[in-house]
Formats: structure tokens, C-alpha cells, sequence
């Protein structure tokens, strides 16, 4: 009798003119200990060294698209509707693991088949050091309950089977900055999948993300954050204070 396949995880990649930041995340997939992935990179049609920084590096494991797409949440739908693994995950353009075991750790979540999808710690670092920590963000273990007062899990550290993702639908590209806080909403809340929370740093975040560059995206953020509370039917003003009020303790003084 042969051992059944192991579980093959997709990290898909939403890129655009990252030509400085790409190579490194491509190289923290590569030097994962779990052998059975595959990268799944969808390129935006960078103007820049981006492709030829990924082709250099030459990894069969690699599945390249470049296309035109909507923005990053319609390039990270393209990306996901390419993944042949049983889960799902992202890593940004400008993200790296905090370290080579994550994806182990991941796959031995998943080995409890009640589980749908899995999350786990966060820290954002100094774009230019990834070994200064700006903001630690730890997660903490699941209680649904929590999602009313802004609770979410970080986004670069969440794994879902690709057979949920598929059932209950991928990022709506209505947002242009929360689809992320949306799908966690309606997965968690309004589908009750069941997460299980891996106590790790699982990501480093360089700093400077597309929700904060400036303050109309700020603005808009809340506007989005709103929406898809009251359309997921959590809860409204309060949660998305104390959502915006848990991230006070977290930064690193």
C-alpha cells in the first residue's frame, strides 16, 4: 500500500515593478524545508527588472504569468485560480518567511482534516532591515466572538484549502484596499470555517504598505473596513475602532 501524497501547498505571489524586493522573496519560498510546493508568481506587466530578476533565477517550481490585471487583489484571484496545490497562501512581493520551517509548520497544521485554513503571527520590519521589528502583531487563538471587536488573523500568514476558496469564492475586487479584512469576514465569520493558530512569527512585513501610504488610502481603508463589516454583518463603528485600537501595542518602542 503506498503512502498517500503529501499535501502540496501553492504560495502565490501578486507582483508589479519589484524588481529590488522580489528576489528575496522568491528565495524564502525556495529555502523552505517543505519540499512539495509550488510558486505561483503573477506578474502585472512590470516595467522594471522584475522578470528578469524571476527568470534569473531559474526555479522549476516556478509558475510565471505577466499580464494586465485590475489591481493586486484581481492579480491574486489570477494567481490563486493558477494554484494546483490543497492550500493556498501568499507571499507579497516585498515579504519574507521568518524562517525556513514555516511551510513544515503549515502543513502539519493542515494534517487534522477538520481544519480549513490556518494563521499565525506577523511582525513588520524596516524596509531597508528586516532584522529591525517595527510592529509585532500576535495573533493569538481563534475566538469568533472577537471578529465583533476587530479581531483578524494577518493576512500574508493565512493557508486555506483550496476546495474552501473555491466554495466560498476568492477576493471581491469591489475593494481596493480591504478585499483582504472582507474575505476574512465572510470566511470566518459568516462561513465558520474552522482555523487553527500556529504561535509563530510565520512573515516579516516591510513597512510601507498600500493602505497606508498616505492619507486619502487611510481614509479609504476605514470607508472599505466599514463596508465589509456591515455587509458581513459583524458589527460597525466599535469594531472598526477597536480594530484600528489593537495596533497601538504592537509597535515596538
Amino acid at each position: 500500500m503506498h503512502d498517500p501524497e503529501p499535501l502540496k501547498i501553492s504560495v502565490v505571489t501578486a507582483v508589479y515593478n519589484r524588481a529590488h524586493t522580489i528576489g528575496e522573496a522568491i528565495q524564502s519560498v525556495q529555502d523552505q524545508t517543505y519540499s512539495n510546493i509550488d510558486h505561483v508568481i503573477q506578474d502585472g506587466g512590470s516595467t522594471d527588472e522584475t522578470l528578469n530578476v524571476i527568470s534569473a533565477l531559474n526555479e522549476p517550481r516556478i509558475a510565471l504569468q505577466s499580464a494586465a490585471d485590475g489591481g493586486i487583489y484581481d492579480a491574486i484571484n489570477k494567481g490563486m485560480a493558477r494554484a494546483t496545490g490543497d492550500v493556498v497562501g501568499l507571499m507579497h512581493s516585498d515579504d519574507i518567511f521568518a524562517d525556513a520551517t514555516i511551510l513544515e509548520q503549515v502543513a502539519k497544521a493542515f494534517e487534522d482534516p477538520t481544519i480549513a485554513c490556518v494563521y499565525g503571527d506577523l511582525q513588520y520590519v524596516s524596509a531597508d532591515d528586516t532584522t529591525r521589528v517595527i510592529r509585532h502583531w500576535e495573533s493569538g487563538n481563534f475566538q469568533r466572538s472577537a471578529m465583533k471587536r476587530g479581531w483578524m488573523p494577518p493576512h500574508p500568514t493565512f493557508y486555506i484549502r483550496r476546495r474552501v476558496l473555491e466554495q466560498l469564492g476568492d477576493y471581491d475586487t469591489s475593494y481596493q484596499i480591504a478585499a483582504d479584512y472582507d474575505a476574512m469576514l465572510r470566511w470566518l465569520w459568516r462561513a465558520e470555517i474552522k482555523p487553527a493558530y500556529i504561535p509563530h512569527v510565520m512573515v516579516k512585513m516591510r513597512v510601507g504598505g498600500e493602505s497606508n501610504r498616505s492619507l486619502g488610502r487611510i481614509l479609504r481603508k476605514s470607508r472599505e473596513d466599514y463596508r465589509a463589516l456591515k455587509s458581513n454583518g459583524v458589527g460597525g463603528l466599535g469594531a472598526l475602532f477597536f480594530k484600528n485600537a489593537r495596533k497601538i501595542n504592537q509597535f515596538r518602542i
